[in-house]
């Protein structure tokens, strides 16, 4: 048997339009990653962890959650490896301010903690029934499939908006599995919000009372990366959002984003991202 077997396979995941469905029936971890497209992803069958900026979830058959674009993602192994997903990226181009379809309040749902829905027997027909008329499109790729993809997604996007405000589904808020887990939360909370300043294992230990041993292995047990490895991943993303959104010199950026020197910047940047920081402003 292989390891795994695919419904449909379309576009790039940092492109306009991705979708993307699999099967899979032997162990697999997706790498730590973030991108500059909004991401939604669908459990068709199995149990999965995932860690989505700063918490713990355990995903299960029928849970469809919303990521946004830049925040820090993985899923992995909990159980029985075997699982089916699929999972949709977009960028602002094709559904995002400015175009015709957009509506600022069906982004909400991607700019909320915890953007975690356990559907209903009915919702999970529906949310499939449009899934499927998408694979359609994408497989028949008729005279303006793309403008039907766009009306699709505007109504997946609506029905999520409904969940939201009326709390037709049940949505799942977790706390960290354990106080282990909350206090890696607290800590995971601290580097995003002071990555621009010198963060350093030992000053982390301190902080949060542990020793640096333990910190060490405790964080990479519950988010997947290692302390620094996240620390850079962190920095590396909020370079590729000033590289894309401002004006400042590649040098300006690296600081911004805190890099204490620029050639680890240059290195850490290229060995994430696949490309160099200018490459990456010119798009090429």
């Amino acid at each position: 048997m292989t390891a795994y077997t695919e419904t449909i396979n379309y576009g790039e995941e940092e492109g306009n339009f991705y979708m993307h469905q699999w099967r899979r029936v032997q162990p697999f971890e997706r790498t730590n990653h973030f991108h500059s497209t909004y991401e939604i992803y669908y459990l068709i069958s199995g149990r999965r962890d995932y860690f989505i900026k700063e918490r713990s979830y355990q995903v299960q058959a029928g849970d469809l959650i919303f990521i946004n674009k830049y925040d820090v993602h993985k899923s992995s192994i909990t159980g029985k490896p075997e699982h089916e997903r699929l999972v949709i990226n977009f960028s602002d181009a094709f559904l995002g301010t400015n175009h015709p379809f957009y509506r600022p309040e069906l982004f909400r749902v991607f700019q909320q903690e915890g953007a975690l829905f356990r559907l209903t027997t009915e919702q999970i027909s529906f949310v499939m029934g449009i899934f499927g008329k998408m694979i359609h499109e994408i497989k028949e790729a008729r005279a303006g499939f793309e403008t039907y993809l766009r009306v699709l997604l505007t109504e997946l996007l609506l029905f999520a908006e409904r969940l939201n405000e009326a709390a037709e589904g049940e949505k799942i808020d977790q706390e960290p599995m354990s106080p282990m887990h909350k206090k890696i939360a607290g800590v995971v909370k601290h580097i995003h919000l002071h990555y621009h300043e010198p963060v350093t294992l030992t000053d982390l230990s301190e902080w949060f009372g542990m020793s640096p041993s333990y910190l060490s292995r405790t964080f990479k047990a519950v988010t997947g990366f290692t302390l620094i490895g996240y620390v850079n991943l962190i920095r590396t993303r909020e370079a590729e959002r000033l590289l894309l959104e401002t004006r400042h010199s590649i040098i300006e950026v690296a600081a911004a984003a805190g890099f204490e020197h620029f050639t680890h910047f240059n290195r850490t940047f290229k060995s994430l991202t696949g490309t160099t920081p200018s490459k990456y402003r010119k798009g090429t």
